[in-house]
């Protein structure tokens, strides 16, 4: 009854199977690891986040360049205030505002863009603190470069002068003419009374959107798996029940018909009510 398994058909069908079936599982770990070092960086992130607000501030080079152990660290930096721009659609403790950007100018390296508080409403420079004269020496959360996609940056077309969509070298250094540094810093505590901006979570850490994606794409793997077993056994049982059927008598054999001509025989068939071949 089993015979057909030795098939080429049925031959084929196994090979995806066997191959299939721990293809799914493998891909479903590997997202379900993903996953879980999401929640590590975000464990440890929460962590060095308490420890770090008891830390004292290093210097801004000892950090350099910014990584996920580094992001969020208490630095410090002196140097003059240079540029100041504003950085609209910034959203603390569910109210819109903006930021204010000082550029820091760093004797013998790139200047530095320091986030230098938060303030509520539309970025409007009137009443805009100017930032200290002379040189100073700020203290706060290293951060790295924005992206695209990252909470609140957007591109900075359609802007009005002053204002920039996000913080990254790459923008900011086709507006000032000097040399940016990769990173930025936001104030603890924050001048002028503004509010200090809290320092974010690195990119792709924390239980964010694509954290529970990469868990939906676990259950969806896994689901893969199991959808390729029960076609397997239905495959198996239909073929199972033909074969049945047909011991019984209760379907056909599968073959060639019979009565059908054999090409290249020479033969015709018989005509079974006359008794012999149709002329």
């Amino acid at each position: 009854m089993y015979r057909f398994l030795l098939t080429p058909r049925w031959w084929g069908i196994n090979v995806f199977v066997v191959l299939a079936i721990p293809f799914c599982l493998f891909m479903g770990s590997w997202q379900l690891g993903r996953f879980e070092d999401r929640v590590d960086d975000h464990r440890s992130a929460t962590e060095r986040t308490a420890a770090e607000d008891r830390a004292e501030a290093r210097p801004l080079a000892e950090l350099l360049p910014v990584t996920k152990e580094t992001s969020g660290e208490r630095v410090s930096a002196t140097g003059r205030y240079a540029e100041q721009f504003l950085v609209p659609d910034r959203t603390l403790d569910g109210k819109r505002g903006h930021y204010v950007l000082g550029m820091l100018r760093i004797e013998g390296g790139p200047a530095l863009p320091v986030v230098r508080g938060w303030r509520p409403g539309a970025a409007d420079p009137a009443g805009v603190p100017a930032p200290p004269a002379g040189e100073v020496t700020v203290t706060g959360a290293l951060q790295g470069s924005e992206s695209p996609g990252s909470d609140g940056a957007r591109t900075a077309g359609g802007l009005p002068p002053g204002q920039v969509g996000m913080i990254s070298a790459a923008t900011l250094v086709n507006l000032v003419p000097y040399e940016v540094q990769g990173a930025w810093v936001t104030l603890d505590p924050a001048d002028d009374g503004m509010t200090a901006v809290p320092a974010a979570a690195p990119q792709n850490t924390g239980l964010d959107l694509k954290a529970f994606q990469n868990l939906g794409y676990t259950g969806e793997w896994f689901v893969f798996s199991g959808f390729v077993l029960f076609m397997w056994f239905r495959l198996l049982r239909r073929e199972v029940e033909a074969a049945r059927d047909v011991e019984l008598g209760l379907a056909p054999a599968a073959g060639p018909d019979p009565e059908a001509p054999v090409e290249g025989s020479g033969t015709r068939p018989v005509d079974q009510e006359a008794g012999k071949a149709p002329v």
